[in-house]
């Protein structure tokens, strides 16, 4: 673990001064998607692999998304959870690791980091459009060559995706050179051939409203590629922090969280969907069961934690969430789920979608070190081929009924089943559970009704950003131009259509 933590540490150290050294630190064109990949004359490829790597806990670790999709509450603060304007700026990710990744692109000369680099820009990039919708990709990372950048069409984003990554894998040898810098799989070939065909079938499964055709196309062609895709939690696309200085990379992100602040709790939807479905996984992902409402102003969030005693739980129990407790990016449950889905859509021949989700379901509580408990596959709430869900999930009693009487988890179709499950297994990644319910509808949550936003629904979508007015107006107005109502959180991105 020294030696881990060490190389770690001193692989972003590495890329601190060669930022320092070449100055590239500021930026002065469109945000910071237009940061020049060329700046840097003697890059060091494999720290900034390790550099874009280590921001993924922190990019999974989003605070709106996991509140959107209702998997934690807020208990002071509630702004978010009541839908105050997302208006919220996506240069970050485009200044950090994908200019990290895109001068790896141009400068390295080892195929297999290339390989890593596209899937890793990959990732990154399917999670920014899945929050905006269109966001510039073919014209950005160009530096000086490109100012304003399009916005890129988010079918033309996914079908880049699909295409980067079928290369990468296809490019991926194992007699080829040593990957360094890795601190996700310590350069294991297969591995990352299984990470980028799992990115590709889940990515595939996203479109199944909006280009189903595509979808599956895709879907099949990752599930059966001869790499595999991640069907064990030995082959968990994750990250485990080193621990480190507060606040930063080296640590776990719930655990950085809860150090500074407490004012976020398990919210009562989820520990109600558990405890109906007899799920002892609650055990894991909260301190207790008692359960946060969701969706209350200030006020009726203090009198509610004044009231219990300060006694709801917190997110993930004190041994899941240490400075160095693994950050799940994609685990083998979110895979096999998908791929369970895809079975029973008839899109894949693989295998049986009963098989595959029973494999997922079980993933998941290996993956958090519980037992599953006797009987959960063939109980009433989560049997593959009659399970009924959950009837009412994070209603509360008055003052602090956020949450109307209809929301609810019911399970009518082996698809809705997968889909409840695939849910639960994606916790605490707010990105995907909110993307995953937007897709789905599971399970079906309503908004509160002390919502204040104009249409007091559950936001679709992030608002671009107020510098992108600023920097790059022409271009963004395009985008704009289409999505339906316009720049508003209510706007749905084309694969929720």
């Amino acid at each position: 673990m020294k030696n881990k933590i060490l190389n770690f540490k001193s692989a972003l150290s590495v890329v601190a001064l060669a930022t320092m050294v070449t100055g590239c630190g500021k930026i002065d064109d469109f945000g910071d998607t237009n940061a020049n990949p060329d700046a840097v004359t003697t890059p060091v490829t494999s720290a900034l692999i390790t550099s874009a790597e280590s921001s993924l806990p922190g990019l999974v670790h989003g605070l709106r998304t996991v509140l959107y999709c209702q998997y934690v509450s807020e208990t002071q603060y509630t702004d978010v959870s009541t839908y105050s304007l997302p208006q919220l700026e996506s240069s970050g990710t485009y200044f950090g690791p994908l200019i990290d990744l895109q001068v790896v692109l141009n400068k390295s000369t080892n195929i297999n980091e290339i390989a890593v680099a596209k899937i890793l820009k990959s990732y990154f990039i399917w999670t920014i459009t899945d929050r905006w919708g269109d966001v510039p990709y073919s014209e950005a990372l160009l530096g000086q060559a490109n100012l304003t950048p399009k916005y890129d069409k988010q079918e033309d984003i996914y079908k880049a995706i699909f295409k980067d990554l079928k290369e990468a894998v296809a490019a991926l040898n194992i007699a080829g050179e040593v990957i360094k810098g890795d601190v996700i799989y310590n350069g294991d070939i297969a591995k990352w051939k299984k990470a980028g065909n799992t990115i590709r079938l889940m990515a595939a499964l996203r479109l199944s409203k909006s280009n189903a055709a595509l979808a599956q196309a895709e879907f099949a062609d990752a599930a059966t590629n001869a790499g595999g895709i991640i069907t064990t939690n030995a082959d968990n696309f994750k990250i485990v922090p080193p621990g480190g200085p507060q606040n930063s990379v080296f640590q776990n992100p719930w655990y950085a969280t809860y150090f500074t602040r407490d004012d976020y709790g398990i919210s009562k939807t989820m520990t109600d969907l558990l405890t109906g479905l007899g799920d002892n996984r609650i055990s894991v992902f909260a301190t207790n069961s008692v359960g946060f409402p969701y969706g209350l102003p200030r006020e009726l969030a203090i009198s509610f934690t004044n009231g219990v005693s300060n006694g709801h739980g917190r997110v993930l129990a004190a041994s899941k969430r240490t400075e160095t407790s693994p950050v799940v990016i994609i685990g083998a449950s979110q895979a096999l789920l998908a791929w369970a889905e895809g079975l029973e859509r008839g899109w894949a021949t693989n295998g049986t979608a009963k098989a595959a989700y029973e494999a997922g379901v079980a993933a998941s509580f290996e993956e958090w070190g519980i037992t599953m408990p006797a009987g959960y596959l063939t109980s009433t709430g989560a049997n593959f081929a009659s399970g009924s869900g959950v009837a009412a999930i994070g209603q509360s009693i008055a003052p602090w009924d956020a949450i109307p009487s209809t929301q609810n988890a019911l399970t009518n179709t082996a698809i809705k089943r997968i889909q409840l499950q695939r849910y639960i297994a994606a916790f605490p990644n707010g990105n995907e559970g909110w993307a995953e319910w937007r897709r789905t509808g599971v399970p079906d949550l309503k908004p509160t009704r002390f919502a204040t936003n104009s249409s007091k629904q559950i936001p679709r979508r992030y608002v671009y950003g107020v510098s992108e007015g600023s920097t790059n107006p022409a271009q963004l107005a395009v985008a704009v131009g289409r999505l339906t109502g316009g720049d508003t959180q209510d706007a749905k991105i084309w694969w929720d259509q």
